[in-house]
């Protein structure tokens, strides 16, 4: 029989044990590096100001990508799709609010409050939706198992 050796922080990481936490946490770094990348290259490489339209839409693309990671993997599962969605989207707030002490123009427009709010109603809807197709999913099922004479 195998053992297992026990570390001494081995608890410490027993909540990557969750599938919807490691995906936040995946999906969160993914966006907060793509945010990160893009506000750097909008700011520090003037050189590639002819192609700012273009960065943008590729940086919004990313985004946009990676933001849909746990809207792929849990539309069956509306309760894992809010809590990783939100621990994604709370990472790359924590982002924006780490840049907006060196970019202080970055809050100009939205604070990181607002930001939180847009991701947090957006995975709130998704999640939703994913909640209200699970039941008619499930009364389907159940009302096709029943022979009607």
């Amino acid at each position: 029989m195998p053992v297992i050796a026990k570390l001494p922080g081995y608890r410490l990481f027993g909540f990557l044990k969750n599938g919807a936490v490691r995906t936040g946490i995946y999906a969160g770094l993914s966006l907060s590096i793509v945010f990160t990348g893009w506000i750097l290259i909008a700011n520090r490489a003037p050189f590639l100001e002819p192609f700012a339209m273009e960065r943008n839409i590729a940086a919004a693309a990313l985004l946009i990508f990676f933001a849909c990671i746990p809207l792929m993997r849990f539309y069956r599962s509306p309760g894992e799709l809010l809590s990783s969605g939100l621990l994604a989207w709370a990472l790359l707030t924590l982002t924006f609010r780490i840049l907006c002490f060196v970019f202080v123009l970055l809050e100009q427009y939205y604070s990181a409050f607002h930001i939180f709010v847009l991701g947090a109603v957006s995975y709130l809807t998704f999640a939703t939706i994913s909640w209200i197709g699970t039941i008619i999913w499930r009364v389907h099922a159940t009302n096709g198992s029943h022979t009607h004479h």
